[in-house]
């Protein structure tokens, strides 16, 4: 018999690189694919999965109560991987109400549900539930910002500066109340700032790549020294899966890249990348497209992750650095948009 595990947000960005590289590491498993089809959720992204007896897809919102319960008896569910999240900092500044529903009602709904199914009484699991978990996909700006020195570790303060770091830190203080109160067998996983295939256009990566390739201005904000840890996604997934299979109940892992990039540098790279792969007609180079513009409302300066719990305990590395992922992800996208420009 398969074990059913409920993957939520499988059709965007994260969770559609995960949901394929699963199911092939693990023939014994059903995902049952969950997402609201918001704009960031394609049905295209997971395509290479469509139709694979091992995967079921729902439309559905992690809000909706009633439909997660008759998921998890539909389906007998035995884990959940939680990746569904609103995440865009710019649409939290100007809608904030759609990130705490979703990313704080929407992860109790998950938790609660999952809880009652598998769990007799505080820190007693149903017998046949006994090895069931529920693992919470979070994002390290819930530690704020760092100056030019330091790294963020799982026992960094929480300090979160946008409506959207402050709705994905109270989904994390949710699990972890439901660890310390319930005894809920739950990790939860803080990542970096992704990049790679299937990434939705208006993060920041696709957004140079497009902007260069339609001749459009390639839009950085402020003086674009603003830094990152850039995490390729696949490698990601198997932190997540790692995390997921073998981490400690209660546990956090943080999952980074060692890959300190700014703004400007990430820009510049992708521009020369470009000016190599598929030049512009002409002379003059995809740089020449790069304009600065007005700075985001509290726009942290820095991001870096120590990752070294989850190297040292799991055994976790990535496999990419920047520049072996960054000219993928350029591929990547190359075909997805001069596609569309045909």
């Amino acid at each position: 018999m398969k074990k059913s595990i409920l993957v939520t947000g499988g059709a965007g960005f994260i969770g559609s690189n995960f949901i394929p590289y699963y199911i092939k590491e693990n023939p014994n498993v059903h995902l049952i694919n969950l997402d609201a089809l918001t704009y960031a959720g394609d049905r295209q992204n997971v395509k290479e999965v469509e139709g694979h007896e091992h995967y079921t897809f729902v439309k559905g919102d992690i809000c909706d109560r009633s439909l997660i319960e008759a998921l998890f008896q539909k389906y007998d569910i035995r884990g959940v991987i939680h990746f569904a999240a609103e995440s865009h900092v710019d649409n939290s500044i100007s809608h904030p109400d759609a990130f705490m529903q979703t990313n704080i009602i929407g992860t109790f709904n998950l938790i609660d549900v999952a809880k009652k199914y598998w769990m007799v009484a505080p820190g007693v699991y149903h017998s046949d539930y006994a090895n069931c978990r529920f693992h919470h996909v979070s994002t390290d700006e819930v530690y704020g910002t760092l100056g030019e020195t330091g790294l963020f570790s799982e026992t960094t303060p929480y300090a979160p500066n946008s409506p959207y770091s402050a709705s994905k830190a109270s989904s994390d203080f949710i699990v972890r109340s439901y660890f310390h109160t319930f005894g809920m067998d739950v990790v939860t996983t803080n990542c970096s700032n992704n990049y790679g295939p299937k990434q939705h256009d208006e993060k920041l990566i696709p957004t140079i790549i497009r902007k260069a390739l339609t001749g459009a201005d390639i839009p950085i904000y402020g003086d674009g020294s603003n830094i990152r840890d850039w995490l390729y996604v696949l490698d990601h997934c198997t932190g997540i899966a790692l995390a997921y299979e073998k981490g400690v109940s209660g546990e956090t892992y943080n999952i980074g890249g060692r890959n300190e990039r700014n703004n400007l540098y990430i820009a510049n790279k992708i521009c020369e990348i470009l000016d190599e792969v598929s030049p512009k007609n002409g002379n003059g180079s995809y740089k020449d497209q790069i304009t600065y513009v007005k700075d985001r409302a509290g726009h942290d300066f820095r991001y870096a992750i120590d990752a070294s719990k989850i190297e040292t305990q799991l055994g976790w590395k990535a496999n990419e650095n920047f520049e072996t992922g960054i000219l993928k992800t350029i591929n990547w996208y190359l075909e997805k948009y001069q596609k569309a420009l045909i």
